[in-house]
């Protein structure tokens, strides 16, 4: 059994959100999928500013594969955690779930990665705290967050 280990630094938030109407694509029955990005980008930011303390912008998002549709008047639940930190950048893995209010089904419907870059008041990259991995499930994450970095990086040579 692992011991629980107290963190200075919080790295995880949880989100739960109702889809309204004004959230719908133009069927009127999904949400669309700006919407869901939109949130994304909120709920990152809003896990990386917690853990660096700092404000942060956005730097890619990788892998939002639209699994299941999310229907209006559904309750959304966005889990985010930091699962890598760079010295000025950091991944947060998102987990999308959407339960259907009345019948109470839950759907897993997203899962992406955002990395998000420290930046300090001139919007210049600022250095952020080291995260260090604790359980098997963190320890597990930061290896493929470092494979996903390693690949971005690649993917970026190749464009430029």
């Amino acid at each position: 059994m692992e011991e629980k280990i107290k963190r200075k630094l919080p790295t995880k938030i949880k989100l739960n959100m109702l889809m309204t109407p004004t959230m719908a694509n133009f069927s009127g029955v999904n949400v669309h999928g700006g919407e869901i990005l939109r949130l994304l980008d909120q709920v990152a930011y809003a896990c990386a500013t917690q853990y660096c303390q700092t404000y942060v912008v956005t730097l890619s998002s990788d892998m939002v594969l639209f699994k299941n549709p999310i229907k209006v008047g559904s309750l959304v639940t966005f889990k985010a955690k930091i699962n890598y930190t760079g010295t000025t950048s950091m991944e947060v893995g998102i987990k999308v779930v959407s339960q259907d209010v009345k019948t109470k089904e839950k759907v897993h419907t997203n899962t992406c990665f955002f990395t998000m870059i420290s930046v300090d008041e001139n919007m210049n990259p600022k250095p952020v705290p080291k995260y260090e991995p604790i359980s098997k499930k963190e320890k597990r994450r930061y290896k493929k967050a470092i494979k996903r970095r390693n690949f971005r990086e690649k993917m970026k040579k190749k464009i430029k």
